[in-house]
């Protein structure tokens, strides 16, 4: 591919996991919004250890994983259906149809089609296989998207400065990158979920009287 078509892809990929892509990122905590209510995180360094765990042993890692099956050409229908039965709760399935759902409808009014509703990750997928990108690419710009959304949940409601966002973020950049190389390389065999503090927190979130996030 040149160096042209390799940086129009690129743009492409970037644009689709920006905040300003209409999926409505911002609205979703992954539960974190319950880790702080319930004292369990507090400061940057908390945040920090939260997400390191989410990304390497919980939704992160499965996500991860479900897309570059994905993007390897594998049957859609039942990574989805795969996808639903590893949502820890209903606010985590809700939170990966949502999301997904608004990222088809985008990509299909970008493109004049319909496209049906798809998890986030195989949303995803689906739209990058014609990218033509390198698959541990899109994973690490696909969970750095994940990342960043949840560091600006934590700099709105902990609350944390941006510079104390921002070095949580970049502090991830190494972990980010050594997975989405195992990712890529990965199947379905290889899923698996351990961060049951966060699912569990998802569970609670649920019923918390006061909230500013949907999950």
């Amino acid at each position: 591919m040149s160096t042209p078509e390799a940086a129009r892809a690129l743009l492409s990929l970037v644009q689709w996991l920006s905040p300003a892509f209409p999926t409505g990122a911002f609205a979703y905590s992954h539960g974190l919004e319950q880790a702080v209510a319930a004292g369990e995180i507090g400061d940057a360094s908390g945040l920090a250890a939260w997400l390191e765990d989410i990304l390497a042993h919980g939704a992160g890692w499965n996500d991860a994983v479900l897309l570059g099956c994905g993007l390897r050409g594998e049957d859609l229908g039942e990574l989805a259906d795969l996808a639903r039965a590893l949502a820890g709760s209903a606010e985590r399935l809700r939170e990966t149809e949502e999301q997904g759902a608004a990222f088809s409808r985008a990509q299909g009014e970008m493109r004049g089609e319909r496209l049906s509703p798809l998890p986030l990750p195989l949303a995803v997928a689906r739209a990058g296989r014609d990218l033509a990108l390198p698959a541990e690419q899109v994973i690490a710009l696909f969970q750095h998207s994940f990342a960043s959304n949840l560091v600006s949940a934590g700099v709105r409601f902990i609350p944390l400065g941006q510079s104390a966002g921002q070095k949580v973020l970049s502090g991830l950049h190494e972990l980010i990158a050594d997975l989405s190389v195992r990712a890529a390389a990965a199947a379905r065999a290889d899923l698996a979920q351990s961060a049951f503090r966060a699912e569990l927190g998802a569970m609670a979130h649920e019923t918390l009287d006061v909230r500013i996030f949907k999950t």
